[in-house]
């Protein structure tokens, strides 16, 4: 497993680096592939940092994050939901991935936990309107949402806007 780790407003230690190296490389016997794993360190505020930890593989995504004021804490709490992440949808991603090697999912420790059938509960169609990610977000807050679908009128795909818990606003732009 390739380990990317990037920092924003923070030093990582060399042994907190070695630390992260290790952990992860923990998670490579769950993957055939070389894949990659991206963390982010970053100083939320002062006192308190924040791990984010990605993987993505073969269209999959498991992604974790912790804060806390030990990084060291982060990482093992980070590391715990990833495994449980790949406990929890074990059944899910074998019936996905049957017939595919990339992913070893027999070492994939099986969870104790029953896991509820997911059920959607309400569908709701509605046309995709061309607007700026300004009119997007005006929108979403006049409708009261989290989030709002809209259509790019430069690239006429679909985006989504949505509110942050931070209170902040992020945008997904398909590709």
């Amino acid at each position: 497993m390739k380990v990317n780790i990037r920092s924003k407003n923070l030093n990582p230690s060399d042994a907190l680096v070695s630390k992260i190296n290790a952990k992860m490389e923990k998670l490579d016997k769950y993957f055939s592939n070389d894949i990659t794993a991206e963390i982010m360190l970053s100083e939320v505020k002062t006192g308190l940092a924040k791990l984010e930890a990605t993987i993505k593989a073969d269209g999959m995504i498991f992604r974790a994050e912790e804060s806390n004021s030990d990084l060291f804490f982060c990482l093992d709490k980070v590391i715990d939901k990833l495994s449980s992440q790949m406990s929890r949808f074990k059944k899910k991603l074998i019936k996905k991935h049957k017939d595919q090697k990339e992913v070893f999912l027999a070492a994939v420790p099986d969870v104790d936990e029953s896991i509820e059938e997911v059920n959607v509960v309400k569908t709701k169609k509605f046309a995709l309107s061309p607007m700026t990610t300004d009119e997007a977000i005006l929108q979403m807050e006049l409708l009261q949402h989290n989030f709002f679908v809209f259509q790019d009128p430069d690239s006429g795909k679909a985006n989504v806007v949505y509110k942050r818990a931070d209170g902040q606003y992020g945008l997904l732009q398909t590709e």
